[in-house]
């Protein structure tokens, strides 16, 4: 370990659906985390590493801020209440054009109260042509908080993220860095192909199914040749009804979401995948610790 290097840890908050999950992957230039245009997409803290020469920052996605309405919903902010007690810096991300909503108030005062140093971005600058829309929404901001950094960027056409970067790397620290150069993400393998197969449902099916499905990866083993991956999914709902709209009419849909997934494997694993998946209910589910622990949620967020 070189102890000149430098490394920062940086949890990235804010509301739900305002782009901080396609933010970590621009940054890193590669998908950790699962994207949709439906809230509270992501559950859990997904761990992202960039390393830059010297550099390294350690950025933590979490789940969007949001009043919990089930046992998977109190999961989720536990989540982003441990995720920011343990950081350097915050980065606060929301979306060009809206108001200050109170769950980023929210946020805002658990920074404050941690003095923890905060960036904030302003997300899909893209959407707006009036700049003077920006300017007043700085303006609002900074009056919530000194932030150390605000900086509007877009997700969608990388603009401004070289700038948002340089700044997060001013709070890096020597001492070495924690994780080998070459590392992506701390998600399991089983982890990364199950978010693949849950994206393209949050994508492809009505608003009524998307989270209220689980997926796990029942077996995944590369062949002899490493040319091929064997990868079985179950993904689980909560009613039948579901269950016949993800199979669709005569398996379209869950045909369509198995192409999706299986192409942004082979992308990411770098071969061949040969991906099967069933699917099979499993009632209320968000609502039972047992059946969340075993499709592999933390069983320390239920004690």
């Amino acid at each position: 370990m070189n102890f000149n290097d430098k490394s920062a840890f940086i949890a990235i908050i804010g509301r739900p659906n305002v782009g901080k999950s396609s933010i970590l992957n621009k940054l890193l230039g590669q998908k950790v985390a699962i994207v949709s245009s439906k809230p509270q997409t992501t559950r859990t803290r997904i761990m992202g590493v960039l390393t830059e020469g010297k550099d390294q920052l350690v950025f933590l996605d979490t789940p969007g801020m949001h009043k919990p309405k089930n046992s998977l919903g109190d999961y989720m902010v536990r989540s982003i209440n441990e995720s920011v007690a343990g950081v350097d810096a915050c980065l606060l991300v929301t979306e060009a054009g809206q108001e200050i909503r109170e769950n980023e108030k929210m946020l805002i005062e658990k920074v404050k109260k941690l003095d923890l140093p905060c960036v904030l971005a302003i997300n899909k600058t893209d959407t707006i042509n009036d700049k003077e829309v920006i300017l007043e929404q700085i303006i609002k901001y900074s009056k919530e908080m000194d932030f150390d950094a605000i900086v509007p960027v877009s997700a969608e056409t990388g603009s401004k993220l070289d700038e948002l970067k340089e700044e997060l790397k001013k709070f890096t620290s020597e001492g070495g860095h924690f994780f080998p150069d070459d590392t992506l993400t701390d998600q399991p393998e089983k982890v990364l192909a199950a978010e693949m197969i849950r994206e393209k449902i949050l994508r492809l099916t009505e608003k009524e199914i998307p989270h209220g499905t689980a997926v796990v990866i029942e077996r995944m083993k590369m062949r002899d040749d490493k040319n091929l991956m064997d990868i079985d999914a179950t993904i689980y709902c909560e009613r039948d009804t579901h269950k016949g709209i993800l199979i669709g009419k005569k398996g379209a849909m869950l045909k369509k979401i198995s192409t999706y997934a299986r192409q942004d494997m082979e992308n990411f694993f770098g071969c061949k995948v040969n991906l099967k998946t069933w699917i099979k209910v499993k009632e209320d589910w968000r609502n039972k610790e047992n059946l969340m622990r075993s499709f592999g949620f933390d069983s320390n967020d239920f004690q």
